[in-house]
């Protein structure tokens, strides 16, 4: 099988279960971004983390792929997403894992800037990506029916980057920046 298929080449794609839509369709932004924030999850696994903590990404990689599949599967193809779907259990993993991270570190009092090391803002930008996805996947809400709980597993995984990037900044012993409202320059 070829990688290329030239099927894509005037703009038009096919979702699972053969419908053809626009490679700009909102449904396409959200699984692309599904996708994209996939990516960043691979990095930050490609750097040593804790393996507990790597146990979870790849675990939070593959809920990404099914909800990626479950995004790029045409309404009317409902066999294959219930294979695909979120379920509560997915989303009590990453409250636990962030309960977990949350008991780890100083408890936040201020808002902080992304940044620290690499690593650390990593998980920042994957944050920032998840908060895209979940927002054009509430988009696509306004024209199709999205199964509330990949809005809800979403919504967790940013809270969980974030606090990944805080327990990662303890471990490492990264100093988070404050931010401090205001101009200081005057």
């Amino acid at each position: 099988m070829k990688i290329y298929t030239k099927t894509g080449d005037k703009g038009m794609t096919s979702l699972i279960g053969g419908v053809r839509v626009p490679k700009n369709s909102i449904r396409l932004e959200s699984y692309g971004t599904v996708d994209e924030l996939n990516s960043y999850l691979g990095m930050i696994r490609s750097y040593p983390v804790d393996p507990l903590v790597a146990g979870e990404l790849v675990e939070i990689q593959s809920r990404l792929f099914d909800v990626g599949g479950y995004l790029a599967t045409a309404p009317q193809a409902d066999q294959v997403k219930i294979r695909l779907e979120i379920r509560e259990s997915d989303i009590q993993k990453l409250e636990e894992a962030i309960d977990r991270m949350e008991a780890q570190v100083p408890p936040l009092k201020y808002f902080v800037l992304p940044g620290g090391n690499q690593l650390v803002s990593f998980c920042h930008i994957a944050r920032t990506v998840c908060r895209r996805a979940e927002r054009r996947i509430l988009d696509l809400t306004g024209e199709a029916e999205v199964d509330e709980l990949v809005v809800k597993y979403m919504n967790r995984l940013s809270d969980y980057l974030f606090m990944l990037s805080r327990k990662l900044s303890h471990d490492q012993q990264v100093e988070e920046k404050k931010w401090i409202p205001g101009r200081h320059d005057e």
